[in-house]
């Protein structure tokens, strides 16, 4: 198949099965005879009073309780040292660079520059997870608008019940989780489906979480440590029905061999689905404006890469898969109402904290932490509204049949 420039929809033939739990909200129209290509578009036209409903109706039962992470995150938060507070702020030299530019990765981090941006990495995420957790992105992605009315949380589970049954999960199939985070995703999946569940993450203390909270939950998950830029990835060749990600691939040094990696783990049939950060066409680098924002976005998002829909396209295609499905998941395409609900309840929060500090109740460092986690949300907000890049790209694809 041949690489595209715009958005295309491809039928499937095959048909979805009906998962092991099923939800209403997300499309009461969906059936055994609906197909992979066509679940989307029929979520997304199913009228007005199903994905405009203020009603969502979503398996609640592996969620978090909020309150209790939050209280964890703060407690982690207040505790760091000067040393963890340093790392995490150098951290984000990585995002004003780009993988394409092996020049300016070499002259900025050194020869050995693929361990710098681990490094960077592991700095990073060991505090930007706790920040994401005081909010509603302890799952630290912004999910596509798959419902007007409903908030992030419930747009997550949405977006993550879709996801399930478009790559057929079912009771005990084993399915691959790249940059699993804190394991909320799989935990949800597996609750949903009775699937079992191998997440791959690079932060051991995401991991740690990953762990306890799937342990209470007693849910047939795994989790590995391991970075996906460091391959070969420590698993079996075809020992996996199905693959997802979510936001993870904007720290993708190699998508080609990234994805021959993922068509070698999977079994002949298996689908994959990814969510992810993309420019799109009216993205135009020479554009000043264009490239201001850019710089901006990449370090809020946490993207190293910069790729576009026909990289994708090419590095599935390369590596062997058939392209089933290529859109923007969000209705209408846009994200920004859930960016900006975002934004506002972390500028909302930032205002607390910053008296909170001023009074001593808090430490010093609390106001770092908020002034770099609020500092350019309006810049996301615009871009989107701009459609010059989306963190909503969905791509179905499959390994083909033996």
């Amino acid at each position: 198949m041949s690489t595209r420039s715009s958005p295309v929809a491809i039928q499937s033939a095959v048909p979805v099965p009906t998962p092991l739990k099923t939800s209403t909200a997300v499309s009461s129209s969906s059936s055994d005879h609906t197909s992979s290509s066509d679940s989307l578009n029929q979520i997304q036209k199913s009228g007005k009073d199903k994905r405009h409903s203020s009603v969502v109706d979503v398996d609640r039962s592996a969620s978090p309780g909020r309150l209790k992470t939050m209280r964890n995150s703060y407690r982690v938060l207040k505790n760091l040292t000067q040393k963890q507070m340093d790392d995490f702020m150098n951290s984000y030299v990585i995002y004003g660079l780009d993988w394409e530019n092996e020049a300016q990765m070499i002259a900025t981090l050194g020869p050995d520059y693929p361990t710098a941006v681990h490094d960077c990495l592991v700095s990073y995420y060991s505090v930007l997870n706790h920040l994401c957790a005081l909010g509603e992105v302890e799952k630290m992605y912004i999910p596509p608008v798959m419902n007007t009315h409903a908030g992030i949380l419930d747009n997550q589970l949405l977006y993550e019940e879709y996801v399930a049954r478009e790559i057929e999960l079912k009771a005990g199939d084993h399915v691959l989780d790249l940059g699993c985070g804190r394991g909320r995703v799989a935990a949800h999946m597996s609750k949903y489906t009775g699937a079992h569940v191998t997440g791959l993450n690079l932060d051991a203390d995401q991991l740690a979480s990953a762990r306890t909270f799937s342990a209470k939950r007693k849910l047939p998950l795994e989790f590995i440590q391991q970075d996906f830029n460091v391959l070969p990835l420590k698993l079996e060749s075809e020992s996996f029905d199905a693959f997802y990600q979510i936001q993870a691939l904007s720290l993708c040094k190699d998508l080609p061999a990234t994805f021959r990696e993922i068509y070698r783990v999977l079994k002949p049939g298996a689908k994959l689905s990814l969510l992810d950060w993309v420019s799109l066409p009216a993205y135009d680098s020479g554009n000043s404006e264009h490239a201001e924002l850019m710089r901006r976005i990449k370090p809020l998002i946490g993207a190293v890469g910069t790729p576009t829909v026909d990289k994708f396209h090419a590095a599935l295609e390369d590596a062997g898969f058939h392209v089933l499905r290529s859109d923007n998941a969000s209705i209408d395409g846009l994200q920004a109402p859930l960016i900006e609900r975002a934004d506002g309840y972390f500028r909302r929060l930032q205002s607390l904290i910053l008296a909170l500090v001023k009074l001593r109740v808090l430490p010093a460092h609390f106001k770092t932490l908020m002034l770099r986690l609020t500092q350019d949300g309006q810049a996301f907000v615009q871009a989107d509204r701009m459609r010059l890049i989306t963190t909503s790209y969905h791509i179905l694809a499959e390994k083909p049949r033996l």
